[in-house]
């Protein structure tokens, strides 16, 4: 790859476990346990730590868009480094193109519905975000723990739902092979209907962060 804040189907599918999504609407990936267990757990108590109500770039008049909890997880962490190691090992993207790790956490009756990750160039935020990392490129969403009853993650444009698992990590290209963002990214964070539900999620941008 000639690009630091890009990587490839080619590229993950080296990684054992990796599987490729079989639709021509959207690059997608998926590999179960990708994360150890101990990871996820030593994770999730950096999330109960220092977790606040999680908001949305442009409000829609909608309160119960999302509901659920978010923290915002210290790059200083030994167990975010651990999973920051793992990610650069997968993807080869440029940590400098990266996020900060983001956890969410959903109780029973919390969802976030159908939306994109990239931020709309029409939006009333959209130069408060993007003006200095450009817009996102790539998603890497990894489920923490396994869920009693619902908190699937529903892509509904090619009708595909992702069952919580533990260490199990969801992938994706926000945009289209020739660069444009791409609406098949709408996805729907279900709604837990019994236990709680925790996700990693580390987006990268087309320039380096801050």
């Amino acid at each position: 790859m000639t690009n630091p804040a890009d990587t490839s189907p080619d590229i993950l599918l080296r990684h054992q476990g990796v599987r490729r999504i079989p639709t021509q609407r959207l690059t997608l990936l998926d590999c179960p346990r990708f994360l150890t267990p101990d990871l996820c757990e030593r994770l999730i108590d950096l999330i109960d730590k220092d977790r606040r109500p999680s908001t949305i770039a442009d409000p829609n008049g909608d309160d119960y868009f999302r509901t659920s909890e978010t923290c915002d997880l210290s790059a200083s962490e030994p167990a975010v480094k651990e999973l920051e190691d793992k990610l650069f090992a997968l993807n080869g993207i440029d940590p400098a193109h990266g996020e900060p790790v983001q956890g969410q956490r959903y109780a029973e009756g919390q969802e976030f519905k159908p939306h994109t990750d990239y931020f709309e160039p029409q939006g009333v935020d959209f130069a408060k975000f993007c003006n200095v990392a450009g817009n996102r490129t790539w998603t890497f969403m990894i489920y923490l723990n396994a869920v009693a009853a619902g908190g699937g993650t529903r892509f509904k444009v090619i009708g595909k739902t992702f069952q919580p698992e533990t260490g199990k990590l969801l992938c994706w290209d926000n945009r289209r092979p020739d660069g444009s963002l791409n609406a098949a990214t709408l996805h729907h964070g279900m709604k837990v209907r019994k236990g709680v539900k925790y996700v990693i999620t580390k987006w990268y941008r087309e320039k380096p962060w801050g």
